[in-house]
């Protein structure tokens, strides 16, 4: 990310984030990468996507300053030629700046008072289990001093990356990029150790004018025992409630309620992308005193889907053709899911093609490639759902393979009788897609060898 240009704007934004803090992304924009429109006694911290300013959160100010600092920035960024919204906006935002503002609900942030959660977690069997196990097998939660984290910076960022391989996704900016260090965190930090090893970490953000705090992060290493996360959690409650905090958020469950019916789709048909769910559904578990509903706001001006496209683009700095790309070549789980999706087609097409035009005749050789697919199509299968370097690093090879007898087979068989560009395109796809799985495959077997020696 780039670094603020001058570093008395920062501390210009410090400021004004401790005085008048109120929304829990507040501290977040203290972060590097961001831009700070600055008005009267507050500012908008904002990316430029190069076609929109997106806001996180809402304008950092006094409540009675919101709409006035709305106004103005939106007219800062017309003037830019951009188009302008607010991500993760709170109510409060929409209340202050009403008939100003369209709005669309993107999911929900739970929050809790830290001093009911004692007796919370006295009604909860499950999550007392949860914490008692993590116990039994030695893992110990502590407060992470200022001093420390220097020492653990790189500890950490190693916890941050093996957290990150296992995702299904590449890291994203924006709102939830991972710092590149950690001895500057702003906030509280606490860490979780098994065996001598940092197995979890947690940062935890004020939000000053709530008497409350974010939990910014949560990273988790995938070979922890269970119940590490609720006990780090437990830890952090515990920490809040000493210091008579009444407000603790966990952050925005993404899709969570009653979003509209477009973003109700996603929820369920992208889960294998991102388990918006899953998140939910662990929230929920931890029972919140209330779910605030988070919103994307925006001038009533601007069309809503084009919006919503300029807020996903500020998670993809590089942007969305280059945030795909990463997939392939840095062999995500996603990308595995979508290699053995689209083999299926592959499969079906090759056992009802004609051996005669594809093959010279050659029927045994068309069977052998239709097994030989299926074969590729259960191992990605089996990587999938028990991750192996030795497995992946065999169907690389075996795509390696691929990619280079079908061109020769092509060349020799089916290029001189071509008959149209139909039959031009289907051998373009048989020659590709070996060479993109090819790439994937090997991209993941590094990745799983990785997070291995990590």
């Amino acid at each position: 990310m780039p670094i603020l240009p001058d570093d008395r704007i920062r501390q210009r934004a410090l400021e004004l984030v401790q005085e008048h803090g109120w929304n829990a992304t507040s501290f977040q924009t203290l972060a590097p990468g961001f831009n700070y429109f600055f008005y009267a006694d507050g500012y908008v911290a904002y990316v430029d996507t190069g076609s929109a300013w997106v806001a996180a959160g809402a304008p950092v100010c006094a409540t009675a300053a919101l709409f006035n600092t709305t106004v103005a920035f939106g007219a800062a960024a017309r003037a830019a030629g951009k188009r302008w919204v607010f991500f993760g906006a709170e109510p409060r935002l929409l209340e202050e700046t009403e008939n100003l503002l369209h709005s669309v609900l993107i999911g929900q942030q739970p929050v809790w008072d830290p001093s009911e959660w004692q007796d919370n977690l006295a009604r909860h069997s499950s999550l007392r289990e949860q914490i008692r196990r993590a116990k039994a097998k030695g893992v110990e939660v502590e407060r992470a001093r200022k001093s420390e984290l220097a020492k653990l910076d790189a500890e950490l960022s190693r916890l941050a990356e093996r957290w990150l391989l296992t995702r299904s996704m590449p890291a994203m900016g924006f709102l939830v990029a991972i710092r590149a260090s950690f001895a500057d965190a702003v906030g509280t930090s606490f860490v979780a150790w098994h065996e001598g090893n940092l197995i979890a970490a947690a940062w935890v953000m004020p939000v000053p004018q709530r008497n409350g705090v974010f939990v910014e992060h949560l990273l988790r290493d995938p070979r922890a025992p269970n119940g590490t996360t609720e006990l780090l959690i437990d830890a952090i409650f515990a920490w809040a409630a000493a210091e008579g905090l009444s407000f603790l958020t966990l952050g925005l469950a993404p899709l969570a309620g009653p979003v509209p019916k477009l973003l109700r789709f996603a929820r369920r048909r992208l889960r294998f992308l991102y388990d918006f769910e899953g998140l939910e559904r662990f929230k929920a578990k931890l029972r919140p005193r209330e779910q605030l509903p988070i919103y994307l706001a925006f001038p009533q001006s601007q069309n809503a889907s084009q919006t919503t496209l300029d807020a996903l683009r500020a998670f993809a700095p590089d942007g969305f053709v280059r945030y795909a790309l990463r997939f392939i070549t840095l062999g995500h789980p996603f990308a595995l899911r979508l290699l053995a999706l689209l083999l299926m087609p592959w499969i079906g097409f090759l056992a009802a093609s004609s051996s005669e035009f594809w093959f010279q005749g050659h029927g045994a050789v068309k069977w052998s490639w239709v097994v030989f697919d299926m074969a590729i199509a259960f191992g990605l299968l089996r990587l999938l759902a028990r991750p192996s370097a030795r497995l992946s690093r065999f169907l690389a090879l075996a795509a390696t393979v691929d990619a280079v007898v079908t061109p020769l087979e092509a060349c020799v068989w089916n290029v001189p009788r071509l008959e149209g560009a139909v039959d031009a395109v289907i051998i373009l796809v048989a020659c590709v897609a070996p060479i993109v799985a090819a790439v994937t495959l090997w991209s993941a077997t590094a990745r799983l060898e990785r997070l291995r020696t990590l």
